[in-house]
């Protein structure tokens, strides 16, 4: 990408998003595009193909998406269908339209087969059924990846799909209920510490096995893609090492200073069994991440302190 190319970040508030923005202002990027949900509604079609043809973007990151945990994914079921099909729907085809240079999907882990063999290899993509409580959200992205596969293949796009595995970082989301998980139990249990409650009660049996991947890396991975990779199909983002749920939570405890019991629930629902991102593809093409779970973490719970509390 030349350094005067002029970039839009779709979704560049999200913890995604304002990671990419990041990442190009240290490269030395400067003709950076931006719009809030309220300047810009990415549902609205007619209101994506305006801004499209005014702004004309060279490149663009599409890393806008209605997201959210194993409850928010299960309640607002049609939501999560719609407003993510209409987002990337509007984007994608706007982007042709306008000639865009090369635009950026970034998906999710959880499009692959909940039962899938472990670590997820990029080509294990539908070949078995969905986990059910994050389907519809997993189904739209999944239609993504397809329609720049698509795009590529009859108009020649160089549309790009990136995966990345469980993210984690600055500016990330902790909504009590609508929180991913790690997010999640960094705001229990400071809550706990400044409570002072004798103990922390974690959803499931914290047995399901996860991989995190710090957002700041995650960016550093797209602008490398951006740079370097012209393929179609999809291509995984992550560490390529996992833990487990309750190993996370004795993780999070250490580190937020929280000194009560922990326990599980494990009448709640656990989720996919085991989500481990195969990276030797992102691996043979030279990227590595850099920021290590624990790190991370401490980086992520000052940033919740600085900004939440």
């Amino acid at each position: 990408m030349e350094k005067s190319a002029k970039i839009y970040i779709a979704g560049h508030r999200g913890m995604v998003g304002s990671a990419i923005h990041r990442k190009l202002v240290k490269e030395g990027y400067s003709n950076i595009v931006t719009k809030t949900s309220a300047e810009l509604d990415l549902r609205d079609q007619q209101a994506v193909t305006d801004f499209f043809e005014s702004e004309k973007p060279d490149y663009v990151f599409l890393a806008a998406a209605k997201v959210g945990g194993i409850v928010a994914n299960n309640t607002y079921r049609a939501d999560f269908l719609y407003e993510n099909l209409a987002i990337q729907n509007n984007v994608i085809h706007q982007a042709y339209k306008n000639e865009v240079k090369k635009l950026m999907f970034l998906g999710s882990s959880c499009i692959y087969p909940k039962l899938a063999p472990q670590p997820l290899k990029e080509d294990y993509l539908l070949t078995g059924l969905l986990e059910e409580t994050n389907e519809p959200y997993a189904i739209a992205k999944i239609a993504g990846i397809k329609m720049c596969d698509a795009y590529r293949a009859q108009y020649g796009a160089n549309y790009i799909s990136v995966m990345p595995t469980n993210l984690y970082g600055y500016n990330d989301n902790y909504h009590p209920q609508n929180s991913h998980v790690l997010p999640a139990l960094i705001r229990k249990f400071h809550e706990a510490k400044v409570n002072g409650s004798a103990e922390v009660i974690v959803w499931g049996s914290g047995s399901p096995m996860r991989e995190f991947l710090f957002a700041d890396d995650l960016a550093d991975a797209c602008y490398f893609l951006m740079e370097s990779y012209n393929e179609p199909n999809l291509i995984n983002i992550g560490t390529g090492v996992d833990l487990t749920i309750k190993d996370l939570a004795l993780l999070i405890k250490k580190v937020v200073g929280y000194e009560g019991e922990l326990n599980f629930d494990s009448t709640k629902p656990d989720g996919t069994p085991r989500k481990l991102m195969d990276v030797s593809k992102l691996h043979s093409l030279g990227w590595k991440h850099q920021i290590e779970l624990e790190e991370g973490i401490k980086l992520a719970y000052h940033d919740f302190l600085a900004k939440y509390v």
